[in-house]
């Protein structure tokens, strides 16, 4: 397998296109969503629906299901549902979503280590940008 590295030159000595129908996109798309990232964080055990929400401060319970549904389509995350009353359902990560524990492990540490520079220049280049004049609103000058 080759490193990261082999392949940034790779594509940089090559002009490597990233094509439109490259089949990396949507599970690059998938797996690079906050929330995703965030649900398979919170899943170092099977958890509940509810539980999962709880430990996400901010997910809506609609992107919430559609964020689990996709992680199961791609294989990351299983879903069980327990033989109680009334019928509950668990959410576990699959070895393919461990697969990503680590890779998430390091990305996390680079957030976390460059998030105060990170915020500096975006405040730097807020000051910096130009400010879009506001524009008014043509309805509102109608007469009646």
């Amino acid at each position: 397998m080759a490193t990261s590295e082999s392949v940034y030159r790779a594509i940089a000595e090559h002009d490597v296109v990233f094509r439109s129908d490259c089949p990396s996109r949507p599970i690059l798309d998938q797996i690079a969503d906050k929330w995703s990232m965030m649900v398979m964080a919170v899943l170092t055990e099977p958890r509940r629906f509810n539980e999962i929400k709880r430990r996400l401060d901010g997910v809506t319970q609609r992107v919430l299901t559609q964020t689990l549904r996709r992680l199961e389509r791609n294989g990351m995350v299983e879903r069980r549902v327990l033989p109680t009353s009334p019928v509950g359902v668990e959410y576990s990560l699959t070895p393919l979503g461990e697969s990503l524990r680590e890779p998430f492990a390091h990305l996390y540490d680079w957030t976390i280590a460059n998030a105060a520079e990170i915020q500096a220049r975006r405040r730097d280049y807020d000051r910096r940008a130009p400010r879009k004049p506001a524009t008014s609103n043509p309805t509102s000058s109608r007469a009646s």
